[in-house]
């Protein structure tokens, strides 16, 4: 199964829109967003073409394929207005050998780390910037952010298929990091 993994939308209509059509794309089967998908939050500018609502209706239509877990910025109002679960604080997802723990980044991250065993992925959005670090016992991997990247880093997501993930730009398309499981 092919998976597109994003994070940190921030209610951009602009950058959904382009998420949206890389997921088409891609040909992807299941999109994993590890949050933040409607507020810009007080800490961030507005990304651009800040429209919420415009992000609700494109996401809606693909509610049967989107797995999602709760951002700092993701309330039980947004829960109100998607039709697909936002809320919990983790996924987990099965691969082969080892689990993918899935989260937003703010309660657990790369410096505090869920249990875990060895081999174990964790994934996280909430820095902003694009990562692949290798830690004793896991390793950690950050998509960056759809709409307001830091650090210099590209407009991006990631794709998860046949035990491998693949950072790519999203206005490219083109793959700038991958690492095999």
């Amino acid at each position: 199964m092919k998976w597109m993994i994003a994070s940190d939308i921030h209610g951009s209509a602009y950058w959904c829109r382009r998420l949206i059509g890389a997921f088409e794309k891609e040909n992807c089967q299941r999109l994993l967003l590890l949050g933040d998908i409607l507020y810009h939050g007080p800490r961030n500018d507005l990304p651009r073409d800040y429209a919420p609502k415009e992000v609700i209706a494109m996401l809606e239509p693909l509610r049967e394929k989107i797995l999602c877990v709760r951002g700092n910025c993701d309330t039980e109002v947004d829960q109100m207005v998607l039709s697909f679960p936002i809320l919990a604080d983790y996924a987990v997802v099965p691969c082969e050998n080892a689990l993918i723990y899935a989260t937003h980044g703010h309660k657990y991250g790369e410096t505090n780390p869920p249990p875990l065993c060895g081999g174990d992925v964790l994934l996280c959005g909430h820095t902003h910037v694009p990562a692949c670090r290798e830690h004793e016992g896991f390793l950690y991997l950050n998509p960056g952010s759809v709409s307001i990247p830091k650090e210099g880093s590209a407009h991006g997501y990631m794709i998860f298929e046949d035990g491998r993930f693949s950072w790519r730009d999203i206005e490219s398309g083109e793959e700038y990091l991958s690492r095999t499981l």
